[in-house]
């Protein structure tokens, strides 16, 4: 896999392309990562990227010259270009994964008020990380990068991926090592047991609980299996 961003700096990836899974995943050839400057596709001497916006109002907008030209001077039919703004969609563990199949993804960060919106025509969708603004999108970039990455076969194990939040519609279950006793707290007992139907009974039971206490949106969106059914009752049962 490809990844390209296109960013006024640079400079803030050093750092992170050199951490944990995504400096692992670089070492073992599986992802690779290059960057575009915007402001070196801006003319004259002081390369202005933005400007004033039309019809009034603070700060400033991208304009759409030395943007569009960045980003035609890599993209390709293989690219799949994201726009990171605070008026995207909602990103998820499932649009994630759909980043994951790409060949080469186009990652374009926002900076000052905006960019012009002509801009997003030249651009396949928008994404935003959250219900909140941030002064550029190098950030969301890199929770984007991150979060595709480790989707990647071989970035890490596949059972450390199937049972997260998310993955399922559910909220992962609570999780527990060493010692078995802390200040006075005890990793539940079932988890000690060795009984793995039990095990896995516990830690379903473990993740509606939380779903429901903490994202009931989701088990809204959710179809939910007999077993499920049983094991949300009894939760509510020891409420």
């Amino acid at each position: 896999m490809r990844i390209t961003v296109l960013t006024l700096f640079p400079e803030m990836y050093e750092n992170f392309l050199q951490t944990s899974v995504f400096g692992r995943a670089i070492s073992r050839g599986l992802v690779s990562v290059d960057f575009v400057q915007i402001r070196d596709f801006a003319p004259g001497n002081y390369k202005h990227v933005d400007d004033t916006p039309y019809g009034g109002g603070a700060g400033m907008v991208m304009k759409c010259q030395p943007v569009i030209d960045a980003l035609n001077s890599i993209r390709t039919d293989a690219s799949h270009v994201v726009l990171t703004s605070a008026n995207g969609i909602p990103y998820t563990q499932k649009k994630a994964r759909e980043l994951s199949q790409k060949e080469h993804l186009v990652i374009l960060c926002g900076h000052y008020e905006g960019m012009d919106a002509r801009i997003e025509t030249f651009t396949d969708e928008q994404v935003s990380i959250g219900d909140y603004v941030l002064s550029g999108g190098e950030l969301a970039s890199m929770v984007i990068m991150d979060s595709v990455v480790r989707l990647l076969k071989g970035a890490i194990r596949d059972e450390s991926i199937s049972e997260e939040s998310y993955e399922n519609g559910l909220l992962e279950y609570p999780q527990y090592t060493h010692p078995a006793e802390y200040a006075g707290m005890q990793v539940p007992e079932v988890l000690l047991s060795g009984n793995h139907a039990k095990i896995r009974e516990y830690r379903l039971r473990e993740s509606l609980r939380l779903t429901k206490e903490r994202r009931p949106d989701l088990l809204e969106k959710r179809v939910l299996s007999d077993e499920e059914i049983r094991l949300l009752k009894e939760t509510e049962e020891d409420d």
